[in-house]
């Protein structure tokens, strides 16, 4: 990369501080890899970058970084002189980068690169390789779904795909960003210990949020009884879960009485509400969701309601991408399989609102044996 003088980067970043204690990253290089490491560095917390350097105006992650509102220079000497910067990541390769950053030292500033550089790679390229596997497994079995899979076991394997992007999006990015955080605290260990004591306070926390991960994957893979599920309850259980581990507010209402319902429609009104509220802590961005049951005679209706961005039901239900991605079809198909319907009412800035209703007059109909 050659050094090509333009507008000098902010001292200050003009990314929005995040909350908590974030480790400052500058990135040389928005190819393949400065894009990979802004992708997942921009969910995590406890991550902000700040500055990208690229000499190529077209190059994949220039786009992202001004999408992502991250100052981005031509000259990756101007990165050098930022003052709100922890740690610098060459992914470029060159030789003449790699020769000033080795000559490179400030206080409290971390340089990776070389093998260090090489390892990160290996993480990247694990979370890109995970990533399209994942896509292809999910393809795959949209594809068994509509030829040749029953309904029940239809529903058997979805749940199967959100659990395992639960995994990849959540567990697994966690545990890689605490190793990542732990290589870096051995280069700190010795020449500076008061940073590597901070950065050892982050990699806990993020511990602590991949402890709370893995009990929500495995409190969502235990076995469930059929015949002996208490929906109240189980419902309780999981939203309580589920505000300690996302900081959500959430509220839980009910009227009438959950034995006049089928086994099934418990098990799939569960998964429901999970599945909505898995999309509000996702891409809601809200702060507080409710629940709400009434059971009558006649039918079952549940409403699941978030305060969050919302967004256009129209637009969404044109692309099968993002009406996957957003586990929407999830939700409308779990609802027909137990003879009911699902309306999602949301507007951009007003929140989202879903609406589940059952009739249960069959299974009236069934008791009085006239079905």
């Amino acid at each position: 990369m050659q050094a090509a003088r333009s507008k000098r980067v902010p001292r200050k970043p003009a990314t929005k501080r995040r909350a908590g204690v974030a480790t400052r990253v500058a990135i040389i290089g928005a190819g393949r890899g400065g894009t990979a490491l802004m992708e997942v560095f921009a969910r995590d917390p406890l991550v902000q970058v700040v500055g990208i350097a690229e000499l190529n105006p077209k190059a994949a992650g220039v786009k992202l970084a001004r999408r992502l509102k991250i100052p981005v220079t031509r000259d990756y000497r101007e990165l050098l002189t930022m003052e709100h910067v922890d740690l610098m990541i060459d992914v470029t390769g060159n030789a003449e980068v790699g020769r000033v950053l080795q000559d490179f030292h400030r206080f409290g500033v971390a340089v990776i690169g070389g093998a260090s550089a090489k390892f990160m790679w290996q993480l990247v390229e694990a979370r890109i390789l995970a990533a399209a596997e994942i896509e292809k497994t999910l393809n795959r079995y949209q594809s068994l779904y509509r030829l040749y899979v029953k309904e029940a076991s239809a529903a058997v394997t979805a749940e199967r795909i959100r659990i395992a992007c639960e995994i990849h999006d959540g567990l697994v990015q966690n545990l890689a960003g605490a190793n990542f955080k732990l290589d870096l605290c051995q280069e700190l260990i010795g020449k500076d210990p008061q940073a590597c004591q901070a950065m050892l306070l982050e990699t806990k926390t993020q511990l602590r949020m991949a402890i709370e991960e893995a009990r929500q994957v495995i409190f969502n893979l235990r076995p469930v009884q059929y015949d002996k599920l208490e929906l109240i309850p189980a419902l309780t259980n999981y939203l309580k879960s589920y505000e300690t581990q996302y900081q959500i507010k959430t509220e839980f209402s009910m009227s009438g009485d959950e034995t006049t319902l089928f086994p099934k429609t418990k098990i799939f009104l569960f998964r429901i509400v999970q599945e909505a509220l898995s999309n509000v802590q996702q891409h809601a961005k809200a702060d507080r969701a409710a629940v709400r049951l009434v059971i009558t005679p006649a039918a079952l209706t549940a409403t699941i309601t978030d305060n969050g961005v919302g967004f256009d039901v129209q637009a969404v239900s044109r692309d099968p991408e993002k009406w996957d991605h957003f586990g929407l079809r999830g939700i409308l198909e779990r609802a027909r399989l137990v003879g009911g319907t699902a309306g999602i009412e949301s507007k951009k800035g007003r929140g989202t609102r879903v609406v589940i209703e059952v009739p249960l007059v069959k299974k009236e109909a069934t008791r009085n044996g006239t079905n």
